[in-house]
């Protein structure tokens, strides 16, 4: 009979310790870092990738070579691109971590009520702060994918024009560089559809690959951008939260002189009486 009460008690007691931690999760920073992580690998991955068959590309059927010595040209471009996919994924990460570990600290301290650090005034200008970078981070990221969209039309009209010219016969269209920036006004690459390197460019794998690598980087970027909307919402809540605590906190502080206050004017009373008594 003890035993079996004893395996209940430890029953409940694991049973109460899960429930415990599954509610100290903060969910909300925890989704959205999964999602943010994962829309920021998918860009990094997929836009280094792409990035890399854009410039196979254009040296095998654009014919377009790297510029000697310092001048900057569309290799140059391309390789300061991938440096800062590198510093967006180092940034984003460390900015994941300190995003989660907030809501750990916020959802602790909500789920005691009165914590001692999160509710002070330090705690609050922590949160306002994060709060902040969050933002600035999420119109980063907002100008980030508007730039990954630019890639993903221009590859969309090469795509188009390789599935008309298989459409139309006897259509003679033009793809010119010079329309994309991709070369100076000076230097002419053009690639018209009655040549054969349009045509195997084409039947390439090169070109599908690049073009849907670009479009999974700009679903990544959404991700993320999703992501980080998540975070201001769940950064706004705790706000709320723990300056509510706060004022909580200052009203049962301003209770509990009150209520001793009115006890030592009581005892002091009593021993008044009792002195004239005497």
């Amino acid at each position: 009979m003890e035993e079996n009460m004893e395996d209940s008690q430890s029953q409940k007691g694991c049973k109460e310790c899960c429930e415990r931690c599954v509610g100290s999760l903060p969910w909300a920073s925890l989704i959205a870092t999964i999602l943010l992580y994962m829309g920021v690998a998918l860009f990094c991955g997929c836009s280094h990738e792409a990035l890399s068959g854009t410039v196979t590309i254009l040296q095998n059927y654009f014919e377009v070579i790297r510029a000697p010595g310092d001048t900057v040209d569309v290799f140059t471009i391309i390789d300061i691109l991938k440096y800062i996919i590198y510093g967006l994924a180092a940034g984003f990460f460390i900015l994941g971590v300190l995003l989660l570990v907030e809501g750990f600290f916020t959802t602790g301290a909500i789920r005691e009520l009165y914590g001692e650090f999160k509710i002070s005034a330090c705690g609050r200008c922590l949160t306002a702060f994060l709060m902040c970078v969050a933002y600035l981070f999420f119109l980063l990221w907002l100008g980030v994918t508007a730039f990954t969209s630019l890639p993903v039309f221009m590859f969309f009209n090469v795509w188009s024009m390789c599935q008309n010219t298989s459409l139309v016969e006897g259509a003679n269209l033009c793809l010119d560089l010079r329309q994309f920036g991709a070369v100076t006004i000076n230097a002419e690459r053009k690639l018209c559809t009655n040549t054969k390197k349009f045509t195997s460019m084409c039947e390439s794998n090169e070109l599908d690959l690049t073009f849907h690598l670009f479009v999974c980087a700009l679903a990544g970027a959404g991700a993320a951008v999703i992501a980080m909307v998540h975070f201001l919402m769940a950064l706004a809540a705790n706000w709320g939260y723990l300056k509510d605590a706060s004022r909580m906190q200052k009203y049962e502080d301003i209770k509990s002189k009150e209520e001793q206050e009115l006890h030592d004017i009581h005892s002091t009373r009593s021993k008044e009486r009792l002195n004239a008594y005497t």
